[in-house]
């Protein structure tokens, strides 16, 4: 399906999948690429989804990923494929961790940690979810939010859209001075597609999509906006805890706010929450923030 211009639900997931899917160069190595139409960096949901796709596929199917801790340090070019060489930390009675280094012209753009665990049963709590959001067919599309401010549509009126986003409040992409300041960051995400019965495929799309929003909490804060007004932004670290069984292409709430902002940089917390109010995992990123002028 497509609205004309990009490549819309299941057809931009097929492309998703694609650059998901990383070619084999050695028992422990592999290649991705990125999207033909892109920013001009490599997005880095992207890179720490392939990260994790590779340290997946070194590791017992029967072991799922429970946590990530990823450090972006060079900004990755999106013409060039990505060389993925995966190293293995240990392999235990019930756990598995691996160390992915995602590589370009022989240096680390990324590297991650990831820990995997055979199932168990123990203790079982969380928080609970926020009671006062509207559900996400009561939230406005993307689309509409963007036929609103086509000026600031740029890059991402081009690229394809595997995931269906829609804000609770105003996003970061609105005009300066359009924005109130709040202290959540409020999104509703899904694959815009269905996603193959592959646990670990799951757990790579919602990495990549936990990159798409989490930032932006620290600006939501002061009422700030990205780009010509604004700031401008990029991710340092991103860490991903995974809780619950889930599936990528349902809807989840993932509710975020910035503890602290300062020297720059900003931190930002996130939490996914089914429609159900199951808590599936929990983020924290910061980032690098410098303002721009008008």
């Amino acid at each position: 399906m497509s609205d004309g211009r990009v490549a819309v639900g299941q057809a931009a997931v097929d492309q998703l999948l694609e650059v998901l899917d990383l070619d084999p160069t050695g028992e422990m190595t592999f290649r991705g690429m990125s999207p033909p139409v892109g920013p001009q960096r490599v997005y880095g949901g992207q890179v720490a989804g392939q990260a994790l796709v590779a340290a997946g596929r070194t590791v017992d199917p029967e072991r799922f990923v429970h946590s990530l801790h990823g450090y972006f340090v060079r900004p990755g070019d999106p013409v060039e494929p990505i060389e993925y060489q995966v190293e293995n930390i240990r392999d235990g009675r019930s756990f598995s961790v691996r160390r992915s280094v995602a590589l370009q012209h022989g240096k680390p753009i990324f590297f991650m940690s990831a820990s995997f665990q055979r199932a168990e049963e123990g203790l079982d709590h969380q928080v609970t979810a926020p009671l006062d959001v509207p559900l996400p067919q009561d939230v406005p599309t993307m689309s509409d939010r963007l036929a609103r401010y086509p000026e600031r549509l740029g890059i991402w009126g081009q690229i394809p859209r595997p995931i269906d986003v829609r804000y609770v409040g105003e996003p970061g992409w609105v005009r300066p001075g359009d924005r109130p300041a709040d202290p959540h960051q409020r999104v509703w995400m899904r694959i815009d597609g269905k996603l193959p019965d592959d646990p670990l495929l799951h757990a790579c799309a919602l990495t990549y999509a936990s990159d798409l929003t989490l930032l932006d909490s620290v600006l939501s804060a002061h009422g700030e906006v990205w780009g010509p007004g604004g700031l401008v932004g990029a991710s340092l670290d991103h860490a991903l805890w995974f809780h619950r069984s889930f599936r990528a292409d349902e809807w989840f709430l993932y509710d975020c706010l910035s503890p602290s902002a300062s020297g720059a940089r900003g931190l930002a917390t996130g939490r996914m929450f089914t429609t159900d109010g199951q808590q599936i995992a929990s983020a924290v990123q910061e980032g690098l923030l410098r303002r721009v002028g008008a």
